[in-house]
C-alpha cells in the first residue's frame, strides 16, 4: 500500500494547506478564526453580542452544554463541506457557551489538522484532553496526527505513539468505528494480519461504511490464508 493511501486512510478531512497562509493573515484582524477568539479582550459591543448569542441558544437548547454540543456538531458539518471559516465560527461559539466542553477543542484541532499544522492541532487536542482525558474523539484524532506523521517520517516512534493512543481510545470505547478502522489500517501497514483483520472485522460489525472497497481488497490480498 502506498503512503498516499495510508495518509488518506488516516486523515478525516482533506488537507487545505494552500489556503493556510491566507487564513493566518486574516486571523490577525478576525478573532473568530482563532481558538477561544484569540483570548483577546472584547469590546462592550462584542460582549453584548456574545450575551445575546448565549441567551438565544439557551432558549433553543435549554442548557449551556446542549447548546455547545449542538454548535460543535454544526461546526463539523461545515468542516466536512470544506467551509472552514464557518466551522471555526461555530466551534468558537460552542466554546463561548461552555468553556468546559472538550469537544470545542476537538473542533479547533480538526481545523488545524485540515491545514496540516500538526503542532497547533496537537495543542488543541491536548487542551481538550485536560478537560476530558477519556475523550475517544480526541484521542483517536490525536493518534491520526502521529500516524500521518509516520507516513512522512517513517519513524517508529510516530507510529508507536499513534497506535498507543488508538489503543487507549479503544480501551475506553471498543465500539468507536473510527478507532477500529484506524487500528486496522495501522496494523495493515506493518503487515500484522492478526490485528489488522481483528479490527477490520470489528469495524465492519460496528459501521461498515468506513471501510472502502479499496481497503477491503488490499487487506484481503495481504492477509489471505
Amino acid at each position: 500500500m502506498t503512503l498516499l493511501f495510508l495518509v488518506v486512510s488516516f486523515l478525516s478531512f482533506g488537507q487545505q494547506q494552500g489556503n493556510y497562509s491566507d487564513w493566518k493573515i486574516q486571523s490577525k484582524s478576525e478573532i473568530r478564526l482563532l481558538p477561544k477568539y484569540g483570548n483577546v479582550i472584547k469590546s462592550e459591543a462584542q460582549k453584548k453580542a456574545d450575551q445575546e448569542l448565549i441567551e438565544t441558544y439557551l432558549t433553543q437548547q435549554g442548557t449551556h452544554r446542549k447548546a455547545s454540543d449542538m454548535l460543535v456538531s454544526l461546526g463539523f458539518k461545515y468542516l466536512y463541506q470544506g467551509d472552514l471559516k464557518t466551522a471555526m465560527f461555530r466551534f468558537n461559539q460552542a466554546w463561548l457557551l461552555d468553556p468546559t466542553n472538550e469537544n470545542s477543542f476537538w473542533g479547533f484541532g480538526a481545523i488545524y489538522a485540515t491545514f496540516g499544522d500538526n503542532t497547533l492541532a496537537l495543542k488543541q487536542y491536548d487542551e481538550g484532553l485536560v478537560l476530558n482525558p477519556k475523550s475517544t474523539n480526541i484521542l483517536t484524532d490525536k493518534a491520526t496526527i502521529f500516524l500521518a506523521k509516520y507516513a512522512d517520517s517513517n519513524k517508529d516512534k510516530d507510529f508507536n505513539d499513534g497506535v498507543k493512543l488508538l489503543q487507549q481510545s479503544y480501551s475506553i470505547n471498543p465500539k468507536y468505528a473510527n478507532t477500529l478502522f484506524k487500528l486496522s489500517t495501522a496494523y495493515y501497514v506493518k503487515k500484522n494480519c492478526v490485528n489488522a483483520l481483528r479490527y477490520y472485522r470489528e469495524c465492519k460489525n460496528v459501521d461498515s461504511r468506513l471501510i472502502t472497497k479499496e481497503y477491503s481488497d488490499a487487506i484481503t490480498a495481504l492477509c489471505k490464508s
